[in-house]
């Protein structure tokens, strides 16, 4: 298991304990998770991105060959702008989900380090007669991310200018930093519910691009707290809720197809069913008004007849009383917002993802003192 370069530089980092989280080793949490996730909803939280990794692709045929590999648009993606995409096997099942960017010279492959490994085989596996030379970067190049609403404000405070940009633009700002870092590239998140940002930075940086940002009034936000918001805002995860076995419409993420670009590997069987009818299950969330201790694989009810199952599982403790915000898939006629089902113990509520904020109301002013409790695989 790898050690983000952040952990690695992390003498007096203030980490109250770390633990694998998408195939590294990064902080869990710097004090309570409950309130290191209300900074991302209310003020900044600064989080380590070092469990993702960064693979360059360049040669002659890089546009050509990863389009037809992956699940969406790359032959007409602009300069410094990035997709989601899904890389599939012949059957249309889902081999892994990446974020590819056009760095004009090169294109960048931005993805799990749980997952690279099987990335990397299934590239080398393609590639027989292309000029396309895949580099792992990720020992080189890391990350870090911060969101919230006051995440443009931090930047300019630490000496970092970003101009106004698209979601998954990349920019090489103006800086002056106090961190000393020779250079830096600033990716928009997909941002919601509010602004976020990546910056990579060379692994030898990133502890002053760190200590930089926490100056700035960033606050220190662990892995606990980000798997709570990736389940709030909807967001699947690969190995979690996207397995081998899922089609990608099942999945709900149509940012990741694109149905004009032509022939890519699997495209035959997401075409059929495009063309034919809608999968039987879907991708969505849940909320239930209690705490319940609801794990991955419960099983979905209605009625007396199983209808679906969990894939990711968070309780939360509110002023207003203990919610549970779940993820999982669930037939697609069953799967309405405003349908009551039965998880496990408790009676839940299929909801839109995102989950909103008037779903979990009361979370933006619960105290700081109400703990979470983590229940994803």
């Amino acid at each position: 298991m790898s050690i983000t370069a952040l952990q690695l530089h992390g003498e007096g980092l203030g980490a109250a304990g770390v633990s694998e989280y998408r195939g590294a080793t990064t902080a869990a949490r710097f004090g309570d998770p409950q309130s290191e996730f209300e900074q991302l909803h209310k003020n900044c939280g600064v989080y380590d991105l070092g469990f993702r990794a960064k693979i360059s692709l360049t040669g002659s045929d890089r546009v050509r060959w990863l389009n037809g590999m992956v699940t969406n648009n790359i032959r007409d993606l602009a300069v410094n702008q990035g997709v989601y995409a899904f890389l599939l096997n012949p059957q249309g099942h889902i081999l892994g989900d990446l974020f590819a960017y056009n760095r004009g010279e090169s294109i960048t492959i931005d993805t799990d380090r749980a997952q690279a490994e099987k990335i990397l085989a299934t590239f080398d596996h393609y590639i027989i007669m292309d000029d396309v030379e895949v580099t792992n970067l990720s020992e080189q190049l890391t990350a870090l991310g911060i969101a919230g609403p006051k995440s443009r404000e931090v930047l300019t405070a630490a000496g970092i200018a970003v101009p106004d940009t698209k979601p998954l633009q990349l920019v090489t700002p103006q800086c002056d930093c106090e961190c000393d870092c020779l250079q830096c590239t600033v990716v928009r998140g997909e941002d919601p519910p509010h602004e976020s940002y990546e910056i990579w930075i060379a692994s030898q940086d990133v502890r002053k691009l760190w200590d930089a940002l926490l100056a700035a009034g960033a606050v220190p936000v662990g892995s606990e707290a980000l798997e709570l918001q990736r389940i709030v805002q909807g967001i699947p995860r690969y190995g979690v809720d996207i397995r081998e076995r899922d089609l990608p419409q099942e999945t709900e993420q149509a940012r990741a197809l694109n149905f004009n670009k032509g022939c890519y590997v699997g495209q035959e069987i997401v075409e059929r069913i495009r063309s034919r009818g809608a999968v039987h299950r879907k991708f969505t969330g849940f909320v239930a008004d209690a705490e319940s201790h609801i794990v991955a694989g419960t099983k979905i009810v209605t009625g007396e007849k199983e209808v679906g199952e969990v894939t990711s599982a968070a309780s939360l403790q509110l002023e207003t009383g203990p919610k549970t915000v779940l993820l999982g898939y669930i037939r697609r006629e069953i799967g309405v917002p405003g349908r009551e089902v039965t998880i496990g113990p408790a009676k839940a509520t299929v909801v839109q993802l995102p989950v909103s904020e008037s779903v979990l109301s009361g979370i933006e002013h619960s105290g700081l003192e109400h703990s979470l409790e983590q229940h994803s695989a």
